[in-house]
């Protein structure tokens, strides 16, 4: 189950008003159609910081020492950068010096892989301690001019420590799929191997997240 959980934003807020002076939007057309009246962006902390702040939290909230992990999963779509993981940083950071750490891409569904993944994986006696971690930056690859996506994303961290517990308690069952065909749908078309940044790239903004529907 989980036994302590911690999450962080940054302070740094932005709200509707200030998104429809950089917009064609306003506060009322976003708040009918998403729920949203403000996000928080990060002003210089990275996807490490957010995620070691929320891990600090949760693992005090458990009342455990970084020592006693023994599994650390970050997922984010958003990393400082492309290696080291971003686990084994915040693994160096919080010094949990005998944790395995490995990163997860699975954007919006991120943290519910990485739960079950730790969940199956100390079922399988691969440790007692896992630490799960969710944490974006998404800010620095959204949009600015795009009213269809950057209303909806922030930036911000969440964390929880997987442990045992007694039988009949905890995860009692889980659930994983995918759409694969869909991958259209939410993308960032450049950045990759594929299609690495170039200038043509980025005058076209092809290195942000482009969304189809609503």
């Amino acid at each position: 189950k989980f036994l302590g959980i911690g999450h962080y934003c940054p302070e740094n807020i932005v709200t509707n008003y200030q998104l429809s002076s950089i917009v064609d939007t306003s506060h009322e057309w976003i708040i009918k159609r998403t729920g949203i009246s403000e996000r928080r962006i990060s002003t210089g902390e990275g996807t490490v910081d957010l995620a070691v702040t929320a891990a600090k939290n949760a693992l005090k909230m458990a009342g455990c020492i970084p020592e006693s992990i023994d599994i650390i999963i970050v997922a984010t779509t958003s990393p400082d950068r492309i290696m080291p993981s971003t686990a084994c940083s915040v693994q160096s950071v919080l010094g949990c010096i005998n944790a395995s750490a490995f990163d997860i891409s699975a954007a919006c569904s991120g943290f519910l892989y990485s739960s079950i993944i730790a969940n199956s994986l100390l079922k399988c006696g691969e440790g007692k301690k896992a630490l799960v971690i969710g944490s974006e930056v998404l800010s620095r690859i959204i949009d600015w001019t795009d009213r269809n996506t950057c209303i909806l994303f922030g930036d911000g961290a969440a964390a929880a420590v997987v442990g045992e517990v007694e039988e009949g308690f905890g995860m009692l069952s889980t659930y994983l799929g995918a759409e694969g065909e869909d991958e259209d749908i939410l993308r960032t078309p450049a950045g990759g191997t594929k299609k690495p940044n170039t200038a043509e790239t980025i005058v076209n903004r092809e290195n942000f997240v482009k969304m189809k529907g609503q």
